[in-house]
């Protein structure tokens, strides 16, 4: 089955982790028919475009959740090791997503250089396919310049 087109930022990684920006209703049984058996949120609930009852709706297509809420303006520790933890223990095929996939592609890229040991290079090639905290405009940028840094 190819890829999916129409959900945003979508990235394949390999055969059992993809990532993408925001979810909506109509992505959540595409993410089912590509056999997703976990997915990680790093979103907020309270961004006008998260989808509401995410766990709920996840659940119905037998797909695990976990939400680990990253305020995008303050990245931190203890989130990181959240993602850590989720990433070693959820279900494969897992589909790791935010609203943009910025916060996913920062995560991916500590997590791949910090564990699975990837060079510091792949890991950034993968992360700079969706952006690059260090050269992007965006106010919060910063902070994400400084996450990857840890």
């Amino acid at each position: 089955m190819a890829d999916p087109d129409n959900i945003r930022a979508w990235q394949r990684l390999d055969e059992t982790l993809t990532t993408s920006g925001r979810i909506n209703l109509a992505d959540v049984p595409q993410l089912a028919e590509h056999g997703v058996r976990h997915v990680i949120n790093l979103a907020l609930d309270s961004h006008p475009e998260a989808l509401a009852n995410e766990a709920g709706k996840m659940a119905a297509h037998g797909i695990g959740y976990t939400h680990i809420p990253v305020p995008f303006d303050a990245p931190d520790e203890a989130h990181f090791a959240a993602f850590c933890d989720a990433m070693d223990t959820a279900e494969r095929p897992l589909h790791v997503h935010c609203i943009m996939n910025w916060r996913v592609s920062a995560f991916l890229y500590r997590y791949h250089c910090e564990v699975l040991n990837m060079a510091e290079a792949e890991a950034r090639a993968l992360m700079e396919q969706q952006w690059s905290p260090e050269t992007n405009s965006h106010p919060d940028a910063a902070a994400w310049a400084q996450f990857i840094r840890q």
